[in-house]
């Protein structure tokens, strides 16, 4: 029965730590976003650190830029940094749309194809593909291509 507890727990151990390492390994800055519907930044990668920020917006692009065991030191859109755990956060990615009108989102990645849907500052949406300046954009299961530069949750010269 020890052996089998002992072989149970070498197997657990194994399948559990790339998925640990990987995101220990990965190169910051990379971008992720909030995953949980209520998220708490802290001014310090422990519990025990005082609340910054609560977020209440799952999907919020958010830049990482160190890793700390089980903590994240996030940057969101509108500058901030602090910490938060890395349960809440998801590798989905995500953009916000910036600036103080709304951006058009296109049929295709060109300026001049027809506008599909216009999106207003602040709406966060997901991000299919990007590809020179453009990213293929969801919000509320409509889909269009908006420039790189009216969202933020992407670098500009970054394709995925």
């Amino acid at each position: 029965m020890k052996r089998a507890l002992a072989f149970a727990a070498i197997l657990l151990a194994t399948v559990l730590s790339p998925t640990a390492e990987a995101q220990q390994e990965r190169k910051t800055p990379y971008w992720a976003s909030v995953s949980a519907s209520e998220a708490m930044m802290r001014t310090g990668p422990a519990k025990t650190y005082p609340a910054k920020w609560l977020y209440r917006r799952a999907d919020l692009p958010i830049k990482v830029l160190e890793v700390y065991p089980s903590w994240r030191k996030v940057q969101d859109p509108d500058g901030e940094t602090g910490w938060m755990l890395v349960n809440l956060l998801s590798d989905t990615r995500t953009g916000v749309v910036r600036g103080d009108q709304p951006r058009p989102l296109h049929e295709a990645a060109n300026a001049g194809s027809p506008v599909r849907y216009l999106a207003q500052p602040g709406v966060v949406g997901r991000l299919k593909t990007c590809s020179g300046d453009w990213c293929e954009f969801e919000v509320g299961g409509r889909r269009g291509h908006i420039l790189k530069g009216h969202i933020w949750g992407v670098d500009s010269g970054e394709d995925f």
